[in-house]
């Protein structure tokens, strides 16, 4: 059955990937993203979309209405990578990775709510990341606005699932990307680390949308696409000395790391 589905920050990376699969077994598919323009497949459509502009969601609602009589899937995917360590993350960027990671997503979740619950049916599914469950030192930043996603997420989950809406939360670990090209460099150690795990990770975007798509079809809340991720979250919840262990450790080579005396860049605090 074709779905009419929705996908902010789909130009590129995970989003696109998502946009492929979707659009090759005949979805039709809004893609999303900052750019004025953007080359779509066969049976997608592209719009801009700020997700920190409600104006721009306001416009999609209606473009959504008036082009597609409707919406099947939201997938609030768009956001960025930061990271560092607490005293190097200048005001300004958590404010910017704050008003894209989590309001992004609850303007999205906002803009359809109702559209889902006057039909009935639906499915909100958002991007956070395995950083929203899993939480190591020195990335406060970005964990910090995934954890809200995934709370975001399961308390939609029990709001709308009266009304016949599914709620779905994607968690990846690391996985090849351009993410990395997001980065904020307040923190150079830790965007240099951030980088390199991003760069060098087993799966690639496609992979993962593979089994972010599988999971999302069974209507699933909880989305781990990989089994690093699935084995970091299970050793948090069932482990937690290991786990404790195992931060305290990265916290502690992230203490004495050759670069830790790089000179921290002024802050508008």
């Amino acid at each position: 059955m074709t779905q009419r589905i929705l996908v902010t920050g789909a130009a590129s990376g995970f989003g696109a990937a998502l946009v492929r699969r979707l659009t090759a077994r005949g979805d039709h598919v809004l893609v999303t993203d900052l750019a004025d323009n953007h080359p779509v497949p066969d049976g997608a459509s592209y719009q801009r979309l700020d997700v920190t502009s409600p104006q721009d969601w306001d416009r999609a609602r209606q473009w959504v209405l008036d082009t597609m009589g409707g919406l099947d899937v939201l997938i609030n995917n768009a956001g960025v990578a930061t990271g560092g360590r607490i005293d190097f993350v200048p005001h300004d960027e958590w404010h910017r990775v704050m008003n894209i990671n989590v309001l992004g997503v609850a303007n999205g979740c906002r803009t359809f709510a109702s559209m889902f619950k006057a039909a009935g049916s639906g499915h909100v599914v958002n991007t956070a990341s395995l950083a929203g469950l899993v939480h190591p030192p020195a990335m406060a930043s970005y964990t910090a606005t995934k954890a809200a996603v995934v709370a975001l997420s399961e308390s939609l989950r029990y709001e709308l699932a009266p009304h016949g809406v599914h709620v779905s939360v994607i968690c990846p670990s690391f996985f090849r990307t351009n993410l990395s090209s997001s980065l904020d460099d307040s923190d150079p150690v830790m965007t240099k680390v951030a980088r390199k795990l991003i760069d060098t990770a087993d799966l690639d975007a496609d992979q993962v949308a593979g089994t972010a798509l599988a999971g999302i079809d069974a209507h699933k809340f909880l989305i781990l696409t990989d089994r690093a991720g699935r084995q970091a979250y299970w050793t948090k919840r069932l482990l937690r000395p290991v786990y404790d262990r195992r931060m305290f450790a990265i916290g502690r080579r992230i203490d004495t790391s050759p670069d830790h005396s790089t000179t921290r860049k002024k802050t508008d605090r």
